[in-house]
């Protein structure tokens, strides 16, 4: 007996993945050459170049992770946090909570800044939080919530955390190459992102950097790195150009997809990339809130590429209305997590999703089934 399978053109606007554009998905499907080829060897020079230009980072140690995003945060986490370190973990939704998790496995002592969802954590939570904890380790926080659609302001924040010596971790999954992200400027030690967002490649992949504030305690460290797929030690230096050493065999194909993916975002521009998603974000949010849905996420604070929305008070059965989109017009839209299961949709504007053209469809389509 055969198995097939012939997936359907969905359109993506849920929280991830998002649509590829025919050049990546063209890439994918190049001839497979050997993970040591020289050729791929070159090519993942580009890429460590493309993703240093993307993060707006001169951090020699910025590589790609031959894994999700989630595997970026413990690479992160893992590589900077040993048995007995303390830190300090802000936690306004799903992504927050997993870091606090991953760093207590790390058997980190773990001081938890709680900010109910759909907030972003204040400077005065993190002062309030260095007194209890004087000399943290690090302190680590999500950029942009993906469970909320909450944009998290850095820059004070980074300030306060090194005027005490500490290392500043940041979740960029849902940010990087969708708003305006400046690792160094920022002043951001430790950053990880995923593939499969406002970058448009297929998930499998998350980029990393560290700056030499976070190498040198990775070079400092007492205890060997919990994870040995993870350890920089070993993994930076199958990024170490024409020298590098077996670690492990990259998945090629993606990379591939990544390479290209990149070059449509250095092709159109990072500042240009920004400005076209909160163009479609203001387009998007006026339709949705004529058609009678509420934004969860203060205007202040509100991600663009993410919109997380109540929707409207006639709809009393959200899941069936998401897989009417799903079923009948071929559209994908995320539903709540947590404590907003049920109560709210995740609408997803990212990279190639992030058109006029997308929110035409979805609000079309929304105005035919209410």
């Amino acid at each position: 007996m055969a198995y097939t399978f012939n997936p359907p053109k969905r359109y993506l606007m849920g929280p991830g993945p998002s649509d590829a554009h025919p050049r990546v998905l063209k890439a994918m499907a190049s001839p497979l050459i050997g993970h040591l080829d020289p050729h791929f060897v070159n090519m993942m020079d580009e890429v460590k170049d493309m993703v240093q230009k993307a993060f707006l980072t001169k951090n020699n140690l910025t590589f790609v992770v031959s894994a999700p995003g989630s595997a970026g945060m413990e690479t992160c986490l893992v590589n900077l946090l040993e048995p007995g370190d303390e830190c300090i973990i802000c936690i306004n939704g799903v992504f927050g909570g997993r870091m606090a998790e991953i760093a207590e496995r790390c058997g980190a002592k773990v001081h938890k800044v709680i900010t109910p969802w759909g907030k972003v954590t204040s400077e005065q939570q993190i002062k309030d939080a260095l007194k209890e904890c004087p000399k943290p380790k690090l302190v680590a926080l999500v950029h942009a919530e993906t469970s909320t659609g909450a944009l998290q302001p850095l820059e004070e924040i980074s300030k306060l955390v090194h005027e005490v010596d500490s290392l500043l971790v940041v979740d960029a999954v849902t940010s990087f190459c969708g708003v305006p992200l400046k690792v160094d400027e920022w002043g951001i030690d430790a950053i990880y992102t995923g593939s499969q967002k406002n970058l448009s490649a297929p998930p499998g992949l998350s980029p990393v950097s560290f700056s030499p504030r976070a190498i040198e305690v990775l070079e400092n460290r007492k205890t060997k790195v919990q994870s040995w797929f993870l350890d920089l030690n070993l993994v930076k230096n199958y990024w170490a150009g024409a020298k590098r050493a077996y670690h492990h065999t990259a998945p090629v194909s993606a990379v591939f997809a990544l390479h290209e993916a990149l070059n449509l975002v250095m092709e159109e521009g990072l500042e240009n990339r920004w400005k076209r998603h909160y163009e479609v974000h203001e387009y998007l949010q006026k339709e949705l809130e004529a058609l009678g849905f509420r934004y969860l996420v203060d205007k202040e604070h509100r991600l663009p590429n993410l919109n997380s929305v109540y929707l409207p008070e006639n709809v009393k059965d959200e899941a069936a209305l998401r897989n009417t989109l799903l079923n009948d017009f071929n559209i994908e839209v995320g539903g709540g997590l947590g404590d907003f299961a049920g109560k709210i949709w995740r609408i997803g504007i990212m990279g190639e999703s992030c058109t006029h053209n997308h929110v035409n469809m979805l609000i079309g389509a929304l105005k035919e089934i209410l």
